[in-house]
């Protein structure tokens, strides 16, 4: 696999279309800080880290819904590929439907939503954006 980031976004948008209560994704560093800021946003329910006794971890994503079972998480598109990356500087940070959705970033401060990355005046690579 090529993608390990569009494989994540991708079984959480799957199990967000059918209402599963979780989902699996296999553990790296950068996906575990993503599922941080997606908790710290409030589009995802919270995350754990399975261990098991293969040499692989594992992160399980609870998936938030409304009362009405209707998914919080509306969207999620990668926009830096491994063919093709995308950066930005500190005053092209996008707007994600014009405030309501967020784009993540990879920063030299680490992972960071683009808003945290604008006040603090640093650009980087356009992982993503939710909404």
């Amino acid at each position: 696999m090529s993608d390990v980031i569009a494989d994540m976004l991708t079984r959480i948008r799957n199990a967000n279309m059918v209402g599963a209560d979780f989902t699996l994704v296999p553990s790296s560093k950068i996906k575990i800080a993503i599922a941080k800021v997606l908790k710290d946003e409030g589009f995802i329910r919270d995350y754990g880290i399975l261990t098991s006794n293969t040499p692989q971890r594992v992160i399980k994503v609870h998936l938030k819904y409304t009362a009405e079972k209707e998914p919080v998480l509306r969207g999620l598109k990668r926009v830096s590929k491994p063919g093709l990356r995308v950066y930005a500087g500190k005053g092209e940070i996008p707007r994600v439907y014009g405030g309501l959705g967020i784009a993540i970033l990879s920063t030299t401060q680490g992972i960071m939503v683009g808003k945290e990355a604008w006040r603090k005046g640093i650009g980087g690579e356009i992982l993503c954006y939710v909404w």
